[in-house]
């Protein structure tokens, strides 16, 4: 039944037409030195995202969330993921053959910190990313996507400087699965997280 429903399907689109979009805009703003290029570019984007699109989450840290929760079905959820991540594995691509060589495409643990302060400050601004998620869940565009991208921007600059400030674990899966590099991936992982409000979707 739920295969055959035209808002599963749509919802699964968005998730991958979002997250390649997120990821790619993020990876394109890599290019520039430092992390203010890409915190300002992810905020911007996911402001957008979430006043265009509205209910794609495009971060698997938001839909595993909502599963573990039960405010996602299952079958909606693994569909969700799997999306999730084929949109930042296509952006990821796309942005490797275009962008400079040099181009820093990977999250890595800084060396101005350690694993575990990586860790720990990933798990700060996921925390905070989602608790705007849910906070902004129900208001319209273009105060919900402000408080979103804002979040996403705050996230990245406290984060950037110890874990690359990704808090998608789709954003550094992509770059991971296309270079081969996965030099403490499991950072962008293991963190806990806040589940936001399970969003809606009829059939018209």
């Amino acid at each position: 039944q739920e295969l055959r429903s035209g808002c599963f399907w749509r919802g699964v689109l968005a998730e991958a037409a979002a997250t390649l979009i997120f990821v790619g805009v993020v990876l394109g703003a890599s290019v520039a030195p430092g992390p203010l290029a890409p915190a300002l570019a992810g905020g911007l984007v996911a402001g957008t995202l979430a006043c265009t699109l509205r209910t794609p989450q495009a971060n698997p840290a938001l839909t595993l969330a909502l599963l573990c929760t039960r405010k996602l079905g299952a079958l909606r959820g693994a569909a969700g993921l799997l999306a999730q991540c084929a949109g930042a594995v296509l952006a990821s691509a796309a942005a490797r053959l275009a962008l400079p060589d040099d181009a820093s495409l990977i999250t890595r643990v800084s060396t101005v910190g350690t694993a575990g302060q990586a860790l720990a400050w990933e798990t700060f601004a996921t925390f905070q990313l989602a608790l705007a998620a849910f906070a902004t869940a129900d208001q319209a565009a273009p105060h919900g996507g402000l408080a979103l991208g804002s979040a996403v921007a705050a996230g990245a600059l406290a984060a950037g400087p110890f874990s690359g400030g990704s808090m998608n674990p789709a954003r550094s899966l992509g770059p991971a699965i296309v270079t081969g590099i996965w030099d403490d991936h499991w950072v962008s992982w293991c963190h806990p997280r806040v589940p936001p409000q399970k969003p809606q979707c009829r059939d018209g």
